[in-house]
């Protein structure tokens, strides 16, 4: 069986039916058999409207980067992608093969 990573890029104010993002996406996979996913916290970053969103200890915003990996079986992971393009509207998501070590 092929592995793959799904990588999703969110703000962290993103809201989805009044509930952040980032927990729907990380409850859905863990409802869908997804064996593992991390939330990662980004320092400062920029997307595709160019604006940095920064960490600054005394500008704390909540716009801060995000970023949800999981490693699964690719076979697992691309039927979810429909509903997690509803759920993350027009955010970036990656899918790529991997392999486990």
């Amino acid at each position: 069986m092929k592995s793959a990573i799904l990588r999703i890029y969110l703000k962290d104010s993103s809201t989805y039916h009044g509930k952040s993002v980032h927990e729907t996406v990380l409850e859905f996979l863990r409802d869908s058999g997804i064996k593992g996913a991390t939330l990662l916290r980004g320092i400062e970053g920029y997307g595709t409207d160019g604006k940095i969103r920064s960490l600054k200890v005394l500008a704390l915003s909540n716009e801060i980067p995000l970023v949800i990996e999981t490693v699964d079986e690719e076979e697992k992971l691309r039927p979810l992608i429909p509903k997690l393009r509803e759920i993350v509207g027009k955010e970036l998501m990656t899918l790529q093969a991997v392999e486990i070590v």
